[in-house]
């Protein structure tokens, strides 16, 4: 399903090239369930977006799907990205003048499909068939993350990329979005990259990696 080798990334930080991944490779199967992890400034966040095809490595290739990143536009892997990517961040990142139902209608009406029913029903499977209408001002955080994980796999993504989704909840409230996201993942076979500080959330996962100073230092499986 998603694979990269030899993957790095540089900035330049001061004038000076600051290495933030070092070497990466790692093959992700379909329907695994994966767990990021590591000290902050480690990489996590970074690997999570060079995987999505959200920014370009200095070095090495990200395979998603069977095809090549570098290869694609932009346009490309937009497109790649809206029919078979879905996302939840710590942020939520919902549109505030959108209603919970309008949110996760945004990605099946970019496709040009009829959202309706299939937002209704993906709102009920989170629980919030009562909150269709209210706006994500009117919504607790945890509800916010669900109306996110809802919207991610609206457009039924083949692999979803969840970056600290539960960074934000508290414990009781983040182990309802964890179970709601390992769900989804058994019954849709969607497979899950996740980036945690949560290790209720990693210890979930099937498969976990940590990163150190930019580098895989372990891979294990649960």
């Amino acid at each position: 399903m998603l694979s990269c080798e030899s993957l790095t990334q540089t900035y330049l930080s001061g004038g000076k090239p600051l290495t933030v991944l070092k070497d990466i490779t790692l093959t992700v199967p379909a329907g695994e369930a994966l767990a990021v992890v590591g000290p902050s400034g480690s990489g996590k966040s970074t690997l999570l977006g060079l995987l999505a095809g959200l920014d370009r490595p200095s070095a090495g290739v990200v395979y998603l799907d069977g095809q090549r990143m570098a290869d694609l536009s932009e346009d490309e892997r937009a497109k790649l990205r809206g029919e078979k990517v879905g996302f939840v961040f710590q942020t939520f990142q919902l549109i505030p003048t959108l209603t919970a139902l309008e949110n996760v209608q945004v990605p099946l009406e970019l496709r040009g499909e009829s959202s309706a029913g299939r937002a209704q029903d993906l709102l009920a499977r989170v629980g919030l068939a009562d909150r269709l209408d209210h706006y994500p001002s009117q919504l607790s955080g945890g509800e916010q993350q669900r109306v996110a994980l809802a919207r991610a796999f609206s457009n039924r993504p083949k692999i979803l990329f969840a970056d600290e989704p539960t960074g934000n909840l508290d414990a009781s409230t983040g182990g309802t979005v964890i179970d709601l996201m390992m769900e989804l993942n058994r019954e849709s076979g969607t497979t899950l990259i996740l980036v945690t500080h949560d290790p209720e959330l990693a210890n979930r996962a099937r498969r976990t990696i940590r990163l150190h100073d930019g580098a895989i230092i372990s891979d294990s499986d649960a």
